[in-house]
């Protein structure tokens, strides 16, 4: 017989209400913490669909966990529910101010990351079996499981809408974390309050509720702070601007020398070479289309490859397609980055598309005379289908006659098999290929893939005037590959394997945190 005692007497018809209500409040919260624990660990350690899968993994596996313990709970059950909501509260609502805190000063931040998740989830995995125990009296079993699992339902669809639509937008992970420890403690406390229950042991608990609600609002109030010195000591250079996004963790740094851009921690550009980067990728194009005038840009939402291109007066219209507004209005708005990419992307000439480049390529019809793929690396399955034989595909169909695809490809020094995969992949699709490299002083040597129908490509066309790299002998020597960089094989990047993504994690992972 179950020794667990629910409220004297059951519920009146407006406290079981009330008690349901909860049941939305705190699944939604439940799968906030989950969201939210995903998001950190794809920001922090890359690789978005492991990250999250994990992740959801060892959250299911505690809320396991969690529902196997409720059997074990004696005594009020009313008194239990109140202390497992604050201190869901109190450890979930506080996951990522942690999470950001540690991050650079554990050995391992992933026993720090699973050990929240597992905690926050054994706590959300005691609540509804405790709830439902409370609620039994009065409400048929079957009854009670539908509406229960109704509630708890709808709770998580709520939260997965909310979530990346209104919450990182506008308030991002850390306060969304906060804010939702809060509202689970408040379910604690309106229980408390509500309950007639609870007035014997009301006092004793006013404290842990009042101290829990505290510290969630101090966090929230200095959130901004917290995340100034989490940064500050993440990155070398002072921390000049941060935002997070649905789609990335933006951070801008600067010292005397540079200004540079990190995307989810990862180094995009410094001022002081990108111009290398950036001549590199755009003029080899455009060099083997002399009388090119649609140009489309995929990535690259910084605006700098689109300057590049700019400098040939012959081009008449520039289509960039980025994921991120936030990104391209970064950039289209800050007065030293306009002076960076000499407001390129408040030209005329120049349509700014934010836009999944994997569905627009698709969708669009247009005929360009060249197409510029400047995505980031593929460290996730996300960007990994950018890089796939599908995707190139696709682009066979973009290309006027006489068109070239450029892809940036990483680095063949430090990611071999990576760039030939991708030198592969682009072959697998049906164009001829030229790899080429160069030496980018933040980022070492770094490769490309220089892409068309039918071999066209010369290195003896016009080039602008003021390039401070690009020369008809550095294009020359852009070809030539050392033994170390040469040719290996890799299997072809396919959507439904993805070898990319695993070759550009085995190789890059001794350089990562």
């Amino acid at each position: 017989m179950d020794k667990a005692t629910p409220p004297q007497g059951g519920f009146t018809h407006q406290g079981r209400a009330l008690m349901l209500f909860s049941v939305f409040v705190i699944a939604t919260c439940g799968l906030i913490y989950e969201l939210v624990a995903g998001t950190m660990a794809s920001y922090l350690l890359g690789d978005s669909v492991t990250q999250f899968s994990t992740v959801i993994g060892t959250y299911l596996f505690s809320m396991g966990i969690g529902s196997w313990l409720s059997g074990q709970v004696e005594g009020n059950l009313l008194k239990w529910f109140i202390r497992i909501e604050i201190m869901v509260g109190v450890v979930g609502g506080c996951s990522a101010p942690a999470m950001f805190l540690l991050f650079e000063h554990v050995t391992s931040f992933r026993i720090v990351l699973y050990s929240l998740v597992g905690l926050t989830g054994i706590l959300v995995g005691l609540e509804i079996p405790i709830l439902m125990r409370i609620l039994r009296e009065g409400i048929a079993f079957k009854d009670l499981v539908a509406k229960v699992f109704t509630f708890d339902y709808i709770g998580a669809l709520l939260a997965s809408l909310v979530f990346p639509l209104v919450l990182v937008p506008y308030l991002g992970l850390m306060r969304t974390s906060l804010v939702f420890g809060i509202f689970n403690i408040g379910v604690a406390a309106y229980v408390l309050y509500y309950f007639p229950e609870t007035k014997a042991w009301r006092r004793r608990l006013l404290v842990p509720v009042a101290g829990g609600v505290a510290l969630l609002l101090v966090g929230f109030v200095y959130a901004e702070r917290i995340m100034t010195y989490t940064e500050t000591m993440a990155y070398q250079d002072k921390v000049i601007y941060s935002q997070s996004t649905p789609y990335q963790r933006m951070v801008l740094t600067r010292n005397n020398r540079e200004l540079r851009l990190f995307l989810n921690g990862n180094l995009q550009f410094s001022s002081a070479d990108e111009y290398r980067y950036h001549e590199a990728l755009v003029h080899p194009a455009l060099q083997a289309v002399p009388h090119a005038r649609r140009v489309l840009i995929l990535g690259g939402g910084d605006g700098l490859a689109v300057r590049e291109v700019l400098k040939y007066p012959g081009i008449e219209s520039v289509t960039l397609v980025d994921l991120d507004p936030a990104m391209t209005n970064l950039f289209k708005s800050s007065g030293m980055l306009l002076e960076l990419n000499k407001r390129s992307l408040l030209s005329p000439k120049v349509h700014v598309v934010n836009d999944d480049a994997f569905g627009r390529v698709r969708r669009d019809t247009t005929k360009y005379d060249v197409v510029i793929a400047d995505f980031p690396d593929p460290s996730n399955y996300s960007v990994g289908k950018l890089y796939t034989v599908s995707f190139y595909e696709e682009m066979q169909h973009l290309l006027a006659e006489g068109g070239v695809l450029v892809v940036q490809s990483t680095s063949p020094m430090v990611a071999r098999r990576s760039f030939w995969c991708i030198a592969h992949t682009i072959a697998a699709a049906g164009f001829v290929t030229v790899p080429y490299h160069v030496y980018v002083p933040s980022f070492g040597e770094w490769g490309y893939v220089l892409a068309m129908r039918n071999y066209a490509w010369h290195n003896h066309g016009k080039l602008p005037e003021g390039l401070r790299f690009i020369t008809a002998g550095v294009m020359r020597q852009m070809t030539e590959f050392a033994p170390d960089m040469n040719e290996v094989p890799t299997e072809v990047n396919k959507l439904n394997n993805q070898v990319l993504v695993n070759y550009f994690e085995d190789e890059w992972a001794p350089y990562n945190h």
